[in-house]
């Protein structure tokens, strides 16, 4: 990708949010763009914060860190995990990230928990829902949501915020609505629960299924390939 590349592409990206958040006759700032950028160069994650991009999504931990460490001067820069968490990279991630998108046990919960610096602001955390019951895909059932979600929500030093969730593939508009909406309907399920929890984020939507997702009520939408071009088949060993 060349230089000036990143900048109208993350330009498109952010106009066809906008664009889908008008189809779904939505306020402009109801939905937020983060940048997907794993397997990037912090050269491109710095010149996308230059042309005004400020929350970016990691999925490699030590990847991720070598990458803060060197855009450390960055000001106002939101890091959110969203890859696999294993329980020996808790700590990592409780003392370097804002946001953590894939929280599917309360065990990786607690140790978020108990880990996190108690000079930072609480962890906000998002529960993984596997909403079309994959095998081959992360996340807690749909039917054991609440359950875990009463749990995440006691404990200190984190903040569950929402749900997250990668449905499987479909072709037409309608069908990719229809885990989205049953997502959307569970962040619902568990605000009536938990009225006292800040539950206001539906991380869901990506490339293919954008505008469904914005259609859905997505809050926060990820977007890597569209904003950086083809991700590399290298990235460090994690």
């Amino acid at each position: 990708m060349t230089d000036n590349a990143l900048p109208t592409s993350l330009d498109q990206a952010r106009e066809r949010l906008n664009n889908a958040l008008k189809m779904a006759e939505r306020p402009l700032n109801s939905a937020t763009l983060l940048a997907v950028s794993k397997t990037k160069p912090a050269a491109m994650i710095r010149q996308a914060w230059q042309h005004g991009q400020r929350e970016f999504g990691e999925n490699y931990l030590q990847e991720a860190l070598e990458k803060q460490a060197e855009l450390a001067d960055l000001e106002a820069i939101v890091w959110h995990f969203i890859g696999p968490l294993q329980s020996n990279k808790t700590r990592a991630v409780a003392e370097n990230f804002a946001w953590v998108h894939s929280v599917d046990r309360l065990k990786i919960a607690k140790r978020l928990s108990e880990q996190r610096p108690k000079h930072l602001p609480p962890l906000n955390i998002c529960l993984q829902v596997n909403i079309s019951r994959e095998d081959s895909k992360s996340g807690v059932m749909p039917d054991e949501v609440m359950s875990l979600a009463s749990e995440v929500a006691t404990l200190p030093h984190i903040k569950l915020r929402g749900l997250m969730a990668i449905p499987a593939p479909a072709k037409s508009l309608e069908e990719q609505r229809v885990p989205l909406a049953a997502l959307r309907q569970l962040l619902k399920d568990l605000q009536a629960a938990l009225p006292n929890a800040p539950l206001d984020t539906l991380s869901m939507g990506m490339s293919d299924d954008l505008e469904a997702a914005v259609l859905e009520g997505a809050t926060l939408v990820r977007l890597g390939t569209a904003i950086f071009g083809a991700r590399s088949t290298q990235r460090i060993a994690q």
